[in-house]
Formats: structure tokens, sequence, C-alpha cells
């Protein structure tokens, strides 16, 4: 079996905690901003410079969360055995898609009768795991070439007719398509599908095939200046695909009335779902941050390192506190228990038009980061000093 280090990696923890933390706004930005559920902030026509980029910098969370995942994958893998490193990501991604459905829905809608459930990046990561478990009874060569067809491939089906109704749109937009679309269980059950499953698998795949640099056996200075290159060239290869501006990314950029609003419009890349064009913007970044991080020392980046090494607990808990907090507001506003089910959205506590500007959606950031400093503290130190089982899924 090859080795790896078995001390954690000290750049994968600060990014990963980085990316935790910028996540963070965009999910206030939900609950808090007041056009947040009247508009578009990628909207060039209505946004602002600074709402447009209080979107745009949280789009590289998931994609880098979901790579820096792939990565850990790897580094698990090879202190298992293959049966046991399979049955564990099996195990854990059977485990995020119930979290998903029963824990993290619940703590977007507040609804406890679970009439809207969301899909999200934990159901993508929770697929991709599973996936992931029977693809490593392959091989590294294997891996990575499905990642590269996925990540790379996907973005053919922009061109393609695909069906529009019945179980086969359903499939099609679970798996590769999803703009984010609302599937109907019945007249009072409904599925937000946000993320497309396989696109963000390649991600995975890729991130897991990228961690295998990580072994011991590669000099520290010479992966540093790999990464790095590595990450130029990807970023490279998203100023070239989105200057072409035909393949990679269904959403063409255009010359607007001012430079900056063209500027925006050749960042505003699609999320939903992930394009290849999107991919090689957040993942380049991510392989340049991760090899400018390595050996990083100080204060600031211990605490980017803490949340990064608690990011499932920390995830769970920004949710549940954001909408306490949105709660409390909600009635302090002067909203009545008349108001808690708003006819035209699907979130509890959280009328249409209710709402503030950006530096208080900035400062409820702030709060939330600050009050989940002690208890993600306090669970990093006791993981670090306890060994059950159960602390592995989380």
């Amino acid at each position: 079996m090859s080795s790896v280090q078995k001390q954690r990696i000290g750049s994968i923890d600060i990014l990963r905690g980085a990316v935790m933390l910028i996540m963070a706004i965009d999910h206030v930005r939900d609950y808090f901003h007041i056009t947040a559920f009247t508009d578009d902030p990628t909207n060039l026509a209505t946004t602002t410079p600074g709402l447009f980029f209080t979107r745009w910098i949280t789009h590289f969370c998931a994609p880098i969360f979901v790579f820096l995942s792939g990565v850990s994958a790897f580094l698990a893998s090879q202190r298992k055995t293959l049966h046991q490193g399979s049955a564990f990501l099996l195990k854990r991604g059977v485990w995020l898609l119930i979290v998903e459905v029963l824990i993290i829905s619940l703590a977007l809608t507040f609804n406890p009768l679970y009439n809207f459930l969301v899909f999200q990046v934990i159901w993508a990561i929770g697929w991709s795991m599973i996936i992931l478990a029977l693809l490593i009874h392959t091989n590294l060569r294997v891996i990575t070439t499905v990642g590269f067809i996925l990540v790379i491939g996907h973005n053919v089906l922009d061109f393609v007719h695909l069906p529009q109704q019945g179980a086969a749109s359903i499939l099609w937009s679970l798996a590769f398509t999803s703009p984010g679309r609302v599937i109907p269980f019945d007249a009072n059950h409904f599925v937000l599908d946000a993320y497309a499953v396989l696109p963000w698998t390649g991600i995975m795949l890729l991130g897991y095939s990228f961690g295998s640099i990580y072994k011991k056996e590669h000099d520290t200075e010479k992966r540093k200046k790999k990464i790095l290159l590595l990450g130029m060239g990807v970023i490279g290869l998203f100023f070239l695909l989105r200057f072409i501006n035909f393949y990679g990314d269904p959403r063409p950029w255009s010359v607007q009335k001012r430079d900056l609003y063209t500027g925006l419009s050749f960042l505003n890349v699609t999320k939903y779902p992930v394009s290849l064009i999107y991919t090689c913007m957040t993942v380049g970044t991510a392989l340049i941050a991760l090899s400018l991080l390595e050996r990083t020392k100080g204060a600031f980046s211990r605490v980017l390192s803490m949340f990064g090494r608690v990011p499932f607990f920390y995830y769970v808990c920004h949710f549940y506190l954001i909408r306490l907090i949105n709660v409390v507001i909600f009635f302090a506003a002067g909203y009545g228990t008349k108001d808690i089910i708003d006819p035209n959205l699907p979130f509890l506590f959280r009328p249409q038009h209710f709402g503030f500007g950006l530096p208080v959606v900035y400062a409820i950031w702030l709060l939330v980061i600050l009050i989940l400093y002690k208890p993600c503290q306090w669970f990093d130190r006791y993981r670090s000093t306890h060994h059950q089982w159960w602390l592995s899924y989380l």
C-alpha cells in the first residue's frame, strides 16, 4: 500500500476552512437580504457590483469543498484496505443523503412536515461518494478518466434536445442538467433539485486523483511548483474557453453598456448545473491557493484550519444558527404568526419581502462566525482526543 502523510495537511484544512466561512455569506444573504427571493444577484440589469460579488465569491465554495472531499477520500483510502475504503465511502455517502433529506432540508425550510425538500451540495457529495466507492475497485487511471469525461464533456448536453417531460426528464435533471428544478411528488410535497449530481461527481473524482500528489515520496517544494503550474494552467483554460465564448458554459458573456459590467458578464459563469468554465475558474483558484498555503503559519491560518477540520459540524450548525437568528429578527421586525407561512415561498419565517441591505447581511455573517467559533473549537478538540467510530461520519 502506498504511504501518505499521516498528519493532516495544513493547506487543505486552511483552504477548506476559508471556503466554509465564505459559504455562510450566501446562506445569510438568502435569509436576510431584501431581494434574495425577488431578484437574482447576478442579474446584470438590476444588480450592483457589491451584490454581484457577494454572490460571486461564494461560487468558489461548493466546487472547492467537493474537490477537497475527493482529496481527503484518497488520503483516507491509503490507510485502509480496498474493501474498507469502499465500504466507508458507501456508508458515508448514504449517511450524507439521509442528512440532506432529514436535517439540512429541515434547517432550510423550518417545516417539520417536510413538504419541501432541498437537494443541495450534501446530496451531490453523498451520491458522488457512493459512485467513488464503486470506482475505487478499478484504478486511479480509470477514476481520472471518468472524472475528466464528466467535467469536460457534460456541457455537450447544452447542444442536445433532451426530454422535457416524464420520468426521463426527471432522471436527466437529477443526473446532469438541473438548473434548480422543482419536482412535485404530489399536490403537497415537492423537491428542489438544485445540484445535478454527475458534474459534481466529476469534480470529486478529479480531487481523488489529485490526492495522490500528497504521498510522502513527493518532495514538498516540487509538489508546490507542480500544483501552482497546474492551477495556472486551469485558470488559463478558463480564460481561453471564456474568450472563445462557445463551449463550456450555457451562459455566454456579452459587452455591456459599462466596462465594469462587461467584466461582470465575463465572470458570470453557470453554477446550476456546474459548468466546465465555472469548474476551471473555481478549482484552478483552489489549486493556486493550495500551493501558496503550504506551510503557511500564523494566528489567522490556525483559525481557518480549525474550522476546516470540522466542516460537517460547522455546516449543520451554521444553518440552524442562521435560521434561529432569522426567527428572532422576524418577530423583532414586527411580523406575527400569521406571517410565518408565505404562500410564495417554501421557507417558513421568511416572507418574500423580508430583509435588509448588504451591511446588515455582512454584520449577521460575522455574528454567525463569532458564535460558532467556540463550539467548533470544542468539537475540534473533542475529535482529536476521542476515537469513537461515529466521529468519522461527522
